[in-house]
């Protein structure tokens, strides 16, 4: 039973059922305020539940997850640094949280439901995908990593966990080229089981849920799922430590600010009255805030002059 109160998520128990909802609506459910640590011990506390079977993640309104929280003051450590070793165990500490959380899941007993609520951008739509083992998917969900496009590496082991679950090219197209993909076509790929409609989402994934309680062992599908993780826990660690560690010496390298300036420059010589067209058929620029152009100019900005100083 869970027993926390929570600021940035909603957790409830529903049977034998656990679900962790992101609940920063406001922020498109980004990963800032308090949702990363709070994440991780719903995480552990569902683990040690005896009664459920299942943890779904999923998100509260129209979006999955933004990713990471550009707007946090406290979005990467700036500096100034003595020497390139003090920014990169600056950036390690400060990506741990993420890490763990990445550790949590593969780690967690329970059958890990992945249920898209609506769009997944950045962290939102890579650190998750690869470790689920069954994913659910509202009609308006889309997927969308740009990480080349800012000069940053696919984060948390995604670009090999994907590739385990969708092939090497189409998790290179996703994770290296930025790929938009639609659940549509993610559950022609096999990789989403059903597709929902956003109304009423989360009730459906609850039906979809307790027929397969109904119709299966709850101890054999646990026992199924533990004999596949604990086959792939090594390797997804280690890819979750080796992606942080590109990740830092991509910063360490002051690479991604470049590529923010660009992006902010890109934005801005659009003329706003064409923005929301422009950002839609530019695919590098299909972010998650493509009604929202003021918004992402401003915070990219705000990012760019904290990595400046």
């Amino acid at each position: 039973m869970v027993a926390t109160d929570y600021q940035d998520i909603a957790v409830e128990v529903s049977g034998q059922i656990g679900i962790v909802k992101f609940n920063r609506p406001d922020f498109l459910n980004a990963f800032g305020g308090r949702l990363l640590p709070e994440t991780i011990n719903a995480f552990r506390e569902l683990n040690e539940d005896p009664d459920t079977v299942f943890t779904v993640l999923t998100g509260e309104g129209r979006f999955f997850s933004a990713g990471w929280d550009m707007r946090n003051d406290n979005s990467f450590p700036f500096g100034p640094f003595k020497t390139d070793a003090d920014a990169k165990i600056a950036h390690s500490n400060h990506l741990f949280p993420c890490l763990e959380l990445v550790r949590t899941i593969i780690d967690h007993s329970k059958i890990f439901v992945l249920a898209f609520n609506g769009p997944a951008v950045g962290g939102g739509a890579a650190w998750f995908l690869g470790l689920a083992d069954t994913i659910l998917a509202a009609d308006s969900c889309h997927l969308q990593a740009p990480f080349s496009s800012l000069a940053l590496v696919p984060e948390n082991g995604s670009i090999r966990t994907l590739s385990h679950s969708l092939g090497i090219h189409r998790a290179n197209d996703i994770l290296i080229y930025g790929k938009r993909v639609t659940a549509q076509q993610l559950h022609t790929w096999g990789t989403v089981s059903e597709l929902f409609p956003t109304t009423g989402f989360l009730s459906h994934v609850k039906l979809f849920l307790e027929k397969q309680l109904d119709d299966n062992d709850a101890k054999s599908m646990m026992v199924a799922k533990k004999l596949q993780a604990t086959a792939l826990r090594n390797e997804r660690l280690l890819a979750a430590y080796d992606a942080m560690d590109a990740l830092n010496e991509r910063l360490v390298e002051g690479a991604p600010p470049a590529r923010f300036i660009k992006k902010i420059q890109e934005l801005q010589g659009i003329e706003e009255r064409e923005t929301v067209e422009a950002l839609k058929e530019d695919s590098s620029l299909d972010w998650a805030r493509v009604d929202e152009p003021r918004s992402s100019v401003t915070e990219l900005q705000c990012l760019t002059k904290k990595w400046r100083r």
